[in-house]
């Protein structure tokens, strides 16, 4: 049995492993992917304190071995169920049931996906979610990059680097993205901003691979036929929280409820990360939460020794 068992391989997942390790926990990170999180889809991270630009898989890369030297232990496996609520936590996967005192659930969520005709249908076929991954596909190429928020803004300037055109799609006049990526976008002579437009339709050529979108201005109502073989989407996330419902409140949005101490309510159990219902999700705060659950569950578990 293990000490504190982390549930997610993330920025909040490892860090948290950093402070349980220091505090003389046995810890154990299940991750069914590769660590990192969202950052190693990032091309360049160039708002984490003290680190004026990095490559996102590098960053991750750097975060994985830092909680393996401190002594945590990782594993890939799948969760499948919990159960939470007794003393012993009992944590149920596809290579086997692993039991702690204390678990932190760092699950951070995942891409939303775009909701129109053909959109599943050509996922993986030009339709992506990861323009540092699939960006070259397309190279001297146009595509369309569909959201408001930093990622589309960031995916936008990525791709403009390498594509003969990059549109940027998104429903409202404003973008929640940060100005200066707004402003750095718009210097872009071969970015076009559609707004308020959203997505009718993807269409598909005869090898049923992408070959153009259709968008509607929202006041207008024109439609516009985009020529682009590669749509790539960033409209937010959803929280990986679904096997979590029956232990920790979630909010409507499906975010574990926790406070800025991580506790969820269930003792010995605390929520860090993307996954958990707050104001800003960046790697910051992701940081941030790991240090605080990770001490959190260290308390928790030296008070029962």
């Amino acid at each position: 049995m293990y000490d504190l068992i982390i549930i997610g391989g993330g920025p909040a997942g490892l860090t948290a492993a950093v402070y349980a390790r220091r505090a003389g926990l046995s810890t154990l990170i299940l991750e069914i992917t590769v660590c990192g999180g969202q950052i190693i889809n990032s091309q360049n991270v160039e708002n984490f304190p003290a680190i004026e630009s990095i490559e996102g898989w590098r960053l991750a890369d750097n975060w994985q071995k830092q909680a393996l030297k401190a002594g945590a232990e990782l594993k890939s496996a799948e969760v499948t169920g919990v159960e939470l609520t007794g003393e012993t936590k009992l944590v149920h996967t596809n290579k086997g049931d692993f039991e702690a005192l204390a678990v932190i659930i760092a699950t951070g969520a995942g891409h939303r996906k775009l909701d129109c005709p053909g959109a599943s249908e050509l996922s993986g076929r030009g339709v992506s979610t990861c323009a540092a991954c699939d960006g070259a596909f397309f190279r001297k190429r146009p595509v369309a990059v569909v959201g408001g928020g930093n990622t589309a803004l960031e995916d936008a300037l990525y791709l403009a680097g390498i594509c003969e055109r990059v549109y940027i799609v998104h429903r409202r006049r404003e973008f929640r993205a940060e100005r200066r990526l707004v402003e750095a976008a718009k210097g872009k002579t071969n970015v076009e901003f559609l707004t308020p437009c959203v997505p009718v339709e993807i269409l598909a050529d005869e090898n049923k691979r992408v070959r153009a979108m259709v968008v509607k201005n929202l006041e207008t109502g024109e439609e516009r036929e985009l020529p682009t073989p590669g749509v790539f989407t960033a409209i937010g996330m959803i929280p990986d929280t679904k096997r979590f419902e029956n232990v920790c409140r979630l909010d409507d949005a499906g975010y574990i409820l926790a406070g800025e101490d991580c506790e969820t309510g269930v003792p010995g159990v605390y929520a860090a990360g993307d996954c958990r219902a707050k104001a800003l999700r960046q790697l910051v705060t992701a940081a941030s939460d790991g240090a605080v659950a990770g001490s959190a569950a260290a308390r928790y578990v030296n008070a029962r020794r």
